[in-house]
Protein backbone atom coordinates (compact mmCIF):
# COMPACT_ATOMS: atom_id res chain seq x y z
CA UNK A 1 0.00 0.00 0.00
CA UNK A 2 2.66 2.45 1.14
CA UNK A 3 4.19 1.93 -2.37
CA UNK A 4 1.28 3.46 -4.40
CA UNK A 5 0.94 6.04 -2.14
CA UNK A 6 4.86 6.61 -3.43
CA UNK A 7 4.00 6.16 -6.43
CA UNK A 8 0.81 8.79 -6.07
CA UNK A 9 2.95 11.51 -4.40
CA UNK A 10 5.61 11.21 -7.11
CA UNK A 11 2.55 12.43 -9.68
CA UNK A 12 1.56 15.00 -7.94
CA UNK A 13 5.18 15.80 -7.42
CA UNK A 14 5.72 15.99 -11.43
CA UNK A 15 2.36 17.67 -11.79
CA UNK A 16 3.13 20.36 -9.71
CA UNK A 17 6.64 20.92 -11.01
CA UNK A 18 5.42 20.84 -14.89
CA UNK A 19 2.86 23.18 -13.80
CA UNK A 20 4.81 25.49 -12.18
CA UNK A 21 7.22 25.55 -15.22
CA UNK A 22 4.97 26.61 -17.15
CA UNK A 23 3.76 29.49 -15.50
CA UNK A 24 7.23 30.26 -15.05
CA UNK A 25 7.64 30.26 -18.79
CA UNK A 26 4.57 32.17 -18.92
CA UNK A 27 5.95 34.51 -16.74
CA UNK A 28 9.29 35.17 -18.25
CA UNK A 29 7.77 35.99 -21.74
CA UNK A 30 7.75 39.24 -22.82
CA UNK A 31 5.06 39.89 -24.92
CA UNK A 32 6.83 43.18 -26.43
CA UNK A 33 9.70 40.62 -28.13
CA UNK A 34 8.90 39.06 -31.23
CA UNK A 35 9.90 35.45 -31.65
CA UNK A 36 10.29 35.88 -35.29
CA UNK A 37 11.57 38.49 -37.50
CA UNK A 38 10.50 39.33 -40.80
CA UNK A 39 12.61 40.42 -44.12
CA UNK A 40 11.74 44.06 -43.70
CA UNK A 41 13.19 44.14 -40.09
CA UNK A 42 16.38 41.93 -41.18
CA UNK A 43 17.27 43.45 -44.54
CA UNK A 44 18.05 47.10 -43.57
CA UNK A 45 19.92 45.79 -40.40
CA UNK A 46 22.02 43.59 -42.47
CA UNK A 47 22.72 46.58 -45.48
CA UNK A 48 23.00 49.57 -43.14
CA UNK A 49 25.82 47.85 -40.81
CA UNK A 50 27.73 46.18 -43.69
CA UNK A 51 27.82 49.41 -45.88
CA UNK A 52 28.94 51.40 -42.50
CA UNK A 53 31.47 49.06 -42.06
CA UNK A 54 32.52 49.79 -45.71
CA UNK A 55 32.54 53.48 -45.43
CA UNK A 56 34.42 53.30 -41.84
CA UNK A 57 37.32 51.26 -43.91
CA UNK A 58 37.37 53.48 -46.87
CA UNK A 59 37.84 56.56 -44.91
CA UNK A 60 40.44 55.12 -42.23
CA UNK A 61 42.37 52.67 -44.84
CA UNK A 62 41.08 52.22 -48.25
CA UNK A 63 41.20 55.78 -49.52
CA UNK A 64 43.95 56.44 -47.28
CA UNK A 65 46.51 52.97 -48.59
CA UNK A 66 45.76 53.93 -51.75
CA UNK A 67 47.08 57.61 -51.47
CA UNK A 68 44.02 59.47 -52.29
CA UNK A 69 43.82 60.78 -48.76
CA UNK A 70 46.39 60.93 -45.74
CA UNK A 71 46.79 60.26 -42.07
CA UNK A 72 47.97 63.08 -40.00
CA UNK A 73 47.43 61.45 -36.98
CA UNK A 74 48.19 57.60 -35.83
CA UNK A 75 49.87 56.58 -39.13
CA UNK A 76 50.19 53.16 -39.72
CA UNK A 77 48.11 52.53 -42.34
CA UNK A 78 49.82 55.43 -44.93
CA UNK A 79 53.79 53.68 -43.19
CA UNK A 80 52.83 50.46 -44.12
CA UNK A 81 53.04 49.03 -40.76
CA UNK A 82 49.44 47.42 -40.55
CA UNK A 83 47.37 45.27 -38.09
CA UNK A 84 44.49 42.81 -38.33
CA UNK A 85 41.72 45.46 -38.64
CA UNK A 86 39.56 43.41 -36.58
CA UNK A 87 36.39 46.16 -36.47
CA UNK A 88 35.77 44.84 -39.90
CA UNK A 89 36.26 41.34 -39.74
CA UNK A 90 33.64 41.45 -37.04
CA UNK A 91 31.27 43.68 -38.35
CA UNK A 92 31.31 41.71 -41.66
CA UNK A 93 30.99 38.66 -40.19
CA UNK A 94 28.38 39.79 -38.02
CA UNK A 95 26.58 41.44 -41.03
CA UNK A 96 26.36 37.81 -42.81
CA UNK A 97 24.74 36.26 -39.86
CA UNK A 98 21.84 38.72 -40.65
CA UNK A 99 22.11 38.04 -43.91
CA UNK A 100 22.16 33.41 -43.75
CA UNK A 101 18.83 34.72 -41.68
CA UNK A 102 17.38 36.76 -44.88
CA UNK A 103 17.94 33.93 -46.90
CA UNK A 104 16.69 31.06 -44.55
CA UNK A 105 13.26 33.63 -44.57
CA UNK A 106 13.45 33.88 -47.80
CA UNK A 107 13.29 29.75 -48.82
CA UNK A 108 11.04 29.22 -45.83
CA UNK A 109 8.59 31.77 -47.62
CA UNK A 110 9.73 30.15 -51.17
CA UNK A 111 10.50 34.08 -51.90
CA UNK A 112 12.96 33.37 -54.51
CA UNK A 113 13.68 37.74 -55.15
CA UNK A 114 14.05 37.89 -51.80
CA UNK A 115 16.68 34.78 -51.95
CA UNK A 116 18.95 36.44 -54.84
CA UNK A 117 19.12 39.88 -52.95
CA UNK A 118 20.47 37.89 -49.97
CA UNK A 119 22.94 35.83 -52.39
CA UNK A 120 24.34 39.01 -54.06
CA UNK A 121 24.69 41.06 -50.72
CA UNK A 122 26.39 38.12 -49.04
CA UNK A 123 28.77 37.88 -52.48
CA UNK A 124 29.71 41.53 -51.63
CA UNK A 125 30.02 41.60 -48.26
CA UNK A 126 32.41 38.13 -48.31
CA UNK A 127 34.22 39.57 -51.88
CA UNK A 128 35.76 42.54 -49.16
CA UNK A 129 36.82 39.66 -46.45
CA UNK A 130 38.50 37.56 -49.03
CA UNK A 131 39.90 40.78 -51.09
CA UNK A 132 41.15 42.07 -47.43
CA UNK A 133 42.33 38.43 -45.43
CA UNK A 134 42.99 36.10 -48.70
CA UNK A 135 41.93 32.55 -47.16
CA UNK A 136 38.64 33.09 -45.02
CA UNK A 137 36.00 31.11 -43.07
CA UNK A 138 33.56 30.65 -46.06
CA UNK A 139 31.50 27.17 -46.47
CA UNK A 140 31.13 27.19 -42.46
CA UNK A 141 30.78 30.89 -42.23
CA UNK A 142 27.56 30.85 -40.75
CA UNK A 143 26.74 27.99 -39.16
CA UNK A 144 26.87 28.32 -35.37
CA UNK A 145 23.05 27.68 -35.64
CA UNK A 146 24.98 24.03 -36.02
CA UNK A 147 26.49 24.60 -33.22
CA UNK A 148 29.92 25.38 -35.43
CA UNK A 149 31.92 27.84 -33.52
CA UNK A 150 35.62 26.50 -35.28
CA UNK A 151 34.59 27.22 -39.05
CA UNK A 152 37.69 25.79 -41.45
CA UNK A 153 39.39 28.42 -43.67
CA UNK A 154 38.35 27.98 -47.77
CA UNK A 155 41.28 28.58 -49.94
CA UNK A 156 40.40 31.88 -51.86
CA UNK A 157 40.32 30.17 -55.34
CA UNK A 158 37.39 27.88 -54.24
CA UNK A 159 35.54 30.84 -52.88
CA UNK A 160 35.65 33.36 -56.08
CA UNK A 161 34.75 30.28 -57.90
CA UNK A 162 31.79 29.82 -55.85
CA UNK A 163 31.02 33.56 -55.63
CA UNK A 164 30.88 34.06 -59.23
CA UNK A 165 28.43 31.10 -59.84
CA UNK A 166 26.57 32.23 -56.37
CA UNK A 167 25.91 35.75 -58.35
CA UNK A 168 25.19 33.73 -61.37
CA UNK A 169 22.68 32.25 -59.60
CA UNK A 170 21.55 34.59 -58.06
CA UNK A 171 20.81 36.51 -61.02
CA UNK A 172 18.06 33.99 -62.24
CA UNK A 173 16.68 34.40 -58.82
CA UNK A 174 16.04 37.80 -59.34
CA UNK A 175 14.13 37.19 -62.73
CA UNK A 176 11.62 35.08 -60.44
CA UNK A 177 8.01 36.06 -60.49
CA UNK A 178 8.24 34.50 -56.68
CA UNK A 179 8.20 37.35 -54.12
CA UNK A 180 9.28 40.64 -53.16
CA UNK A 181 11.80 42.47 -51.74
CA UNK A 182 10.44 44.63 -48.36
CA UNK A 183 13.01 46.80 -46.25
CA UNK A 184 15.41 47.50 -48.60
CA UNK A 185 17.16 50.79 -47.70
CA UNK A 186 19.77 50.69 -50.65
CA UNK A 187 17.82 49.72 -53.69
CA UNK A 188 14.24 50.30 -52.77
CA UNK A 189 12.62 46.87 -53.58
CA UNK A 190 13.85 46.78 -57.37
CA UNK A 191 14.66 43.31 -58.61
CA UNK A 192 16.08 44.86 -61.68
CA UNK A 193 18.62 47.01 -60.02
CA UNK A 194 19.76 43.92 -57.82
CA UNK A 195 20.34 41.81 -61.44
CA UNK A 196 22.52 44.59 -62.76
CA UNK A 197 24.02 44.91 -59.07
CA UNK A 198 25.05 41.22 -59.11
CA UNK A 199 26.02 41.41 -62.80
CA UNK A 200 28.13 44.57 -62.16
CA UNK A 201 29.98 42.55 -59.14
CA UNK A 202 31.17 39.69 -61.54
CA UNK A 203 32.73 41.82 -63.94
CA UNK A 204 34.68 43.05 -60.78
CA UNK A 205 35.99 39.71 -59.43
CA UNK A 206 36.88 38.83 -63.07
CA UNK A 207 38.50 41.52 -63.13
CA UNK A 208 40.11 41.28 -60.03
CA UNK A 209 41.29 37.46 -60.27
CA UNK A 210 42.09 37.80 -64.38
CA UNK A 211 43.55 35.35 -66.30
CA UNK A 212 43.46 33.41 -62.45
CA UNK A 213 39.57 32.53 -63.59
CA UNK A 214 39.33 29.78 -66.07
CA UNK A 215 37.58 31.37 -69.33
CA UNK A 216 37.86 34.80 -67.54
CA UNK A 217 37.46 36.44 -71.55
CA UNK A 218 34.29 34.40 -72.06
CA UNK A 219 32.88 34.85 -69.14
CA UNK A 220 33.00 38.14 -69.02
CA UNK A 221 32.22 38.69 -72.54
CA UNK A 222 28.83 36.84 -71.78
CA UNK A 223 27.84 39.39 -69.14
CA UNK A 224 28.80 42.20 -70.99
CA UNK A 225 26.95 41.22 -74.00
CA UNK A 226 23.94 40.64 -71.99
CA UNK A 227 23.79 44.55 -70.94
CA UNK A 228 22.66 44.09 -67.93
CA UNK A 229 24.83 45.42 -65.40
CA UNK A 230 25.11 49.44 -64.08
CA UNK A 231 24.28 51.37 -67.13
CA UNK A 232 24.00 54.48 -65.65
CA UNK A 233 24.54 56.53 -62.31
CA UNK A 234 20.67 55.78 -61.64
CA UNK A 235 21.93 52.04 -61.31
CA UNK A 236 24.52 52.78 -58.45
CA UNK A 237 24.60 50.82 -55.72
CA UNK A 238 24.94 53.05 -52.90
CA UNK A 239 22.97 53.59 -49.71
CA UNK A 240 21.45 57.43 -49.16
CA UNK A 241 21.71 58.22 -45.23
CA UNK A 242 18.83 60.19 -44.29
CA UNK A 243 21.12 62.57 -41.95
CA UNK A 244 19.68 61.33 -38.59
CA UNK A 245 21.04 58.15 -36.46
CA UNK A 246 20.99 55.33 -37.14
CA UNK A 247 21.15 56.43 -40.47
CA UNK A 248 23.49 59.07 -40.72
CA UNK A 249 26.65 58.95 -42.85
CA UNK A 250 29.38 57.24 -40.19
CA UNK A 251 31.75 60.16 -39.98
CA UNK A 252 29.16 62.89 -39.37
CA UNK A 253 29.16 61.87 -35.43
CA UNK A 254 33.13 62.09 -35.33
CA UNK A 255 34.75 64.77 -33.02
CA UNK A 256 36.33 67.63 -35.37
CA UNK A 257 39.89 67.15 -34.09
CA UNK A 258 39.21 62.95 -35.22
CA UNK A 259 37.44 64.58 -38.34
CA UNK A 260 40.71 65.94 -39.11
CA UNK A 261 42.98 63.16 -38.85
CA UNK A 262 42.07 62.96 -42.33
CA UNK A 263 43.24 65.23 -45.10
CA UNK A 264 42.98 65.04 -49.01
CA UNK A 265 46.69 63.63 -50.15
CA UNK A 266 49.41 65.62 -51.64
CA UNK A 267 49.36 63.11 -54.44
CA UNK A 268 45.80 62.98 -55.24
CA UNK A 269 46.14 67.21 -55.29
CA UNK A 270 49.09 67.01 -57.19
CA UNK A 271 47.39 64.81 -60.19
CA UNK A 272 43.51 66.34 -60.01
CA UNK A 273 45.73 69.72 -60.25
CA UNK A 274 47.37 68.96 -62.99
CA UNK A 275 44.25 68.19 -65.23
CA UNK A 276 42.27 71.30 -63.71
CA UNK A 277 39.66 68.42 -62.52
CA UNK A 278 36.88 69.77 -61.04
CA UNK A 279 36.45 66.43 -58.85
CA UNK A 280 39.43 68.69 -56.18
CA UNK A 281 36.71 70.41 -55.19
CA UNK A 282 34.40 67.64 -54.46
CA UNK A 283 36.94 65.34 -53.34
CA UNK A 284 38.67 68.51 -51.01
CA UNK A 285 37.37 71.52 -49.23
CA UNK A 286 39.96 74.66 -50.29
CA UNK A 287 41.73 75.61 -46.94
CA UNK A 288 40.46 79.08 -47.11
CA UNK A 289 36.66 77.86 -47.77
CA UNK A 290 36.63 80.12 -51.50
CA UNK A 291 34.46 78.19 -53.91
CA UNK A 292 33.93 81.07 -56.48
CA UNK A 293 37.48 80.52 -58.78
CA UNK A 294 40.07 78.09 -59.19
CA UNK A 295 42.76 80.17 -58.99
CA UNK A 296 40.97 81.69 -55.65
CA UNK A 297 40.93 78.44 -53.80
CA UNK A 298 43.69 77.07 -51.87
CA UNK A 299 44.38 73.16 -51.55
CA UNK A 300 47.31 71.64 -49.27
CA UNK A 301 48.03 68.15 -49.52
CA UNK A 302 49.43 65.31 -46.94
CA UNK A 303 52.44 63.47 -47.94
CA UNK A 304 51.31 59.49 -46.84
CA UNK A 305 53.86 58.08 -44.70
CA UNK A 306 55.55 59.31 -41.37
CA UNK A 307 56.07 62.81 -41.82
CA UNK A 308 59.41 62.94 -42.55
CA UNK A 309 59.14 64.24 -45.65
CA UNK A 310 56.91 66.87 -45.28
CA UNK A 311 54.13 68.42 -42.39
CA UNK A 312 51.22 66.32 -41.91
CA UNK A 313 49.06 68.83 -43.01
CA UNK A 314 46.38 68.88 -45.96
CA UNK A 315 43.03 70.12 -46.60
CA UNK A 316 40.16 68.77 -45.38
CA UNK A 317 38.04 66.27 -47.06
CA UNK A 318 34.88 67.86 -49.25
CA UNK A 319 32.06 69.75 -48.14
CA UNK A 320 29.73 66.69 -48.21
CA UNK A 321 31.60 64.34 -46.33
CA UNK A 322 31.47 66.32 -42.71
CA UNK A 323 29.75 69.64 -41.61
CA UNK A 324 32.11 71.93 -39.76
CA UNK A 325 30.50 74.81 -37.94
CA UNK A 326 30.86 78.07 -39.45
CA UNK A 327 32.54 76.58 -42.90
CA UNK A 328 30.56 76.16 -46.14
CA UNK A 329 28.85 73.20 -45.91
CA UNK A 330 27.38 70.93 -48.72
CA UNK A 331 24.04 72.79 -48.56
CA UNK A 332 25.52 75.54 -49.74
CA UNK A 333 26.87 74.16 -52.63
CA UNK A 334 23.45 72.51 -53.29
CA UNK A 335 24.97 68.94 -52.54
CA UNK A 336 23.22 66.37 -50.63
CA UNK A 337 25.51 64.37 -47.66
CA UNK A 338 27.79 61.40 -49.75
CA UNK A 339 26.34 58.02 -49.37
CA UNK A 340 27.40 54.73 -48.73
CA UNK A 341 28.87 53.66 -52.39
CA UNK A 342 29.12 49.79 -52.99
CA UNK A 343 29.44 50.16 -56.69
CA UNK A 344 28.96 52.92 -58.94
CA UNK A 345 28.34 53.36 -63.02
CA UNK A 346 31.96 55.14 -62.87
CA UNK A 347 33.67 52.45 -61.68
CA UNK A 348 31.88 49.38 -63.97
CA UNK A 349 32.44 52.14 -67.05
CA UNK A 350 36.47 52.06 -66.32
CA UNK A 351 36.32 48.20 -65.98
CA UNK A 352 35.01 47.57 -69.38
CA UNK A 353 37.16 49.97 -70.67
CA UNK A 354 40.27 48.12 -69.53
CA UNK A 355 38.38 44.80 -70.71
CA UNK A 356 38.53 46.24 -73.94
CA UNK A 357 42.16 47.21 -73.55
CA UNK A 358 42.35 43.36 -72.57
CA UNK A 359 40.65 42.27 -75.38
CA UNK A 360 38.28 40.75 -73.48
CA UNK A 361 35.21 42.27 -74.85
CA UNK A 362 34.64 43.86 -78.57
CA UNK A 363 34.72 47.08 -77.62
CA UNK A 364 36.00 50.97 -78.33
CA UNK A 365 38.16 51.32 -74.83
CA UNK A 366 37.89 54.97 -75.45
CA UNK A 367 34.64 55.17 -75.10
CA UNK A 368 34.06 52.76 -71.85
CA UNK A 369 37.31 55.30 -70.12
CA UNK A 370 35.50 59.11 -71.59
CA UNK A 371 32.27 57.66 -70.22
CA UNK A 372 33.91 56.55 -66.92
CA UNK A 373 35.29 59.57 -66.66
CA UNK A 374 32.01 61.51 -67.18
CA UNK A 375 29.87 59.58 -65.09
CA UNK A 376 32.71 60.17 -61.60
CA UNK A 377 31.93 64.36 -62.56
CA UNK A 378 28.19 63.92 -62.95
CA UNK A 379 27.73 61.61 -59.60
CA UNK A 380 30.05 64.11 -57.82
CA UNK A 381 28.04 66.84 -59.55
CA UNK A 382 31.00 68.91 -60.23
CA UNK A 383 30.92 72.25 -60.90
CA UNK A 384 33.43 73.27 -64.45
CA UNK A 385 32.99 77.38 -63.74
CA UNK A 386 35.81 78.09 -61.49
CA UNK A 387 37.88 75.64 -63.59
CA UNK A 388 37.20 77.69 -66.73
CA UNK A 389 35.76 74.63 -68.57
CA UNK A 390 32.77 75.13 -71.11
CA UNK A 391 31.83 71.50 -70.95
CA UNK A 392 32.82 68.07 -70.47
CA UNK A 393 34.15 67.88 -73.92
CA UNK A 394 36.37 70.27 -73.65
CA UNK A 395 37.77 69.38 -70.00
CA UNK A 396 38.10 66.01 -71.50
CA UNK A 397 39.45 67.25 -74.99
CA UNK A 398 42.23 69.80 -73.29
CA UNK A 399 43.16 68.86 -69.89
CA UNK A 400 45.56 65.93 -70.66
CA UNK A 401 42.93 63.08 -69.95
CA UNK A 402 42.14 61.86 -72.86
CA UNK A 403 43.34 58.19 -73.43
CA UNK A 404 46.25 57.01 -74.79
CA UNK A 405 47.50 54.08 -72.34
CA UNK A 406 46.37 51.36 -70.48
CA UNK A 407 47.96 53.62 -67.33
CA UNK A 408 45.36 56.33 -68.48
CA UNK A 409 42.68 53.80 -67.01
CA UNK A 410 44.39 53.12 -63.86
CA UNK A 411 44.79 56.70 -63.04
CA UNK A 412 41.26 57.45 -63.64
CA UNK A 413 39.28 54.59 -61.71
CA UNK A 414 41.50 55.42 -58.92
CA UNK A 415 40.30 58.99 -59.22
CA UNK A 416 37.30 57.79 -59.65
CA UNK A 417 37.12 55.08 -56.99
CA UNK A 418 36.99 57.94 -54.10
CA UNK A 419 35.22 56.78 -50.94
CA UNK A 420 34.48 53.12 -52.39
CA UNK A 421 34.72 50.78 -49.41
CA UNK A 422 38.55 49.00 -50.16
CA UNK A 423 38.71 49.16 -53.45
CA UNK A 424 41.15 52.07 -54.16
CA UNK A 425 43.22 49.77 -52.09
CA UNK A 426 42.28 46.49 -53.53
CA UNK A 427 43.12 47.99 -57.26
CA UNK A 428 46.57 49.68 -55.92
CA UNK A 429 47.02 46.39 -55.27
CA UNK A 430 46.39 45.14 -58.10
CA UNK A 431 48.05 47.16 -60.23
CA UNK A 432 51.21 46.64 -58.30
CA UNK A 433 51.28 42.63 -58.57
CA UNK A 434 50.48 43.48 -62.66
CA UNK A 435 53.24 45.81 -62.14
CA UNK A 436 55.86 42.74 -60.90
CA UNK A 437 54.69 43.91 -57.36
CA UNK A 438 56.67 47.24 -57.78
CA UNK A 439 55.16 51.07 -58.09
CA UNK A 440 57.30 51.32 -60.70
CA UNK A 441 54.88 50.22 -63.17
CA UNK A 442 51.80 52.60 -61.88
CA UNK A 443 53.42 55.74 -63.32
CA UNK A 444 51.07 58.12 -60.78
CA UNK A 445 52.19 56.37 -57.41
CA UNK A 446 55.25 56.01 -55.50
CA UNK A 447 55.62 54.10 -52.35
CA UNK A 448 54.50 55.95 -49.24
CA UNK A 449 57.46 58.36 -48.08
CA UNK A 450 59.56 57.20 -44.96
CA UNK A 451 57.36 53.83 -45.11
CA UNK A 452 57.92 50.71 -42.38
CA UNK A 453 58.00 48.09 -45.17
CA UNK A 454 60.73 48.58 -47.25
CA UNK A 455 59.03 50.61 -50.16
CA UNK A 456 56.65 47.08 -50.40
CA UNK A 457 52.88 47.36 -50.33
CA UNK A 458 51.20 45.54 -48.02
CA UNK A 459 49.53 42.37 -49.72
CA UNK A 460 46.88 41.69 -46.99
CA UNK A 461 45.59 42.62 -43.63
CA UNK A 462 46.36 40.25 -40.88
CA UNK A 463 44.33 37.33 -39.64
CA UNK A 464 42.87 38.93 -36.09
CA UNK A 465 44.25 37.55 -32.47
CA UNK A 466 41.20 36.12 -31.64
CA UNK A 467 41.42 33.60 -34.32
CA UNK A 468 44.26 32.24 -33.33
CA UNK A 469 42.79 31.60 -29.59
CA UNK A 470 38.81 30.72 -30.33
CA UNK A 471 40.04 29.07 -33.52
CA UNK A 472 43.54 28.06 -33.50
CA UNK A 473 43.64 24.68 -35.77
CA UNK A 474 42.03 26.09 -38.96
CA UNK A 475 44.09 29.55 -38.19
CA UNK A 476 47.15 27.68 -38.18
CA UNK A 477 46.00 25.75 -41.02
CA UNK A 478 45.45 29.46 -42.97
CA UNK A 479 48.63 30.58 -41.78
CA UNK A 480 50.22 27.72 -43.18
CA UNK A 481 48.48 28.12 -46.43
CA UNK A 482 50.16 31.64 -46.91
CA UNK A 483 54.06 30.22 -45.92
CA UNK A 484 53.66 29.97 -42.51
CA UNK A 485 53.59 33.64 -41.27
CA UNK A 486 50.27 35.90 -40.57
CA UNK A 487 52.52 38.19 -42.44
CA UNK A 488 50.98 41.76 -44.53
CA UNK A 489 53.41 40.88 -47.52
CA UNK A 490 52.10 37.16 -47.86
CA UNK A 491 50.62 37.13 -51.17
CA UNK A 492 47.28 36.07 -51.46
CA UNK A 493 45.89 33.85 -54.94
CA UNK A 494 44.65 36.80 -56.86
CA UNK A 495 48.23 38.42 -56.48
CA UNK A 496 50.23 35.61 -56.65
Amino acid sequence: MSYFKNILCYFIFLTLIFSSCGKFETLNTNPNEPTSVTADVVLPGAIRQSVNASVDASYLVGNIAAQINGKTLRLEVDSYVWNAFPTYWAAWYESLSNVKTLENIAIANDNEVLEGVAITLRAWIFQNLTNAYGNIPYSEATAGADLNFTPAYDAQSFIYTDLLSELERAEGLLTSDNGDILGDILLDGEAVQWQKFANSLRLRLLMSAGDKIDNVAGQFAEIFNSGNYISSNADNVALTYTGSAPNEFPVVPLKIGDFDAVAFSKTARDILTSFDDPRLMRYARPDNDDYSTYSAALFTGDVNGTGVCDSLTGSRIGSQYYNYPDFVSADDLGLPMAQGIIMTYAEVELTLAEAAANGWIDSDIETHYKAGIAASMEYHQVDLTPFDWTDFEDFYNNSGVAYDEVTDIWQQKWIALFFHGLEPYFEVRRWYALSGNSFDGIPFLDAACGNGNNDMLPLRFLYPGEEQSLNAENYQAAVNAIGGSNSQNAAMWIVE
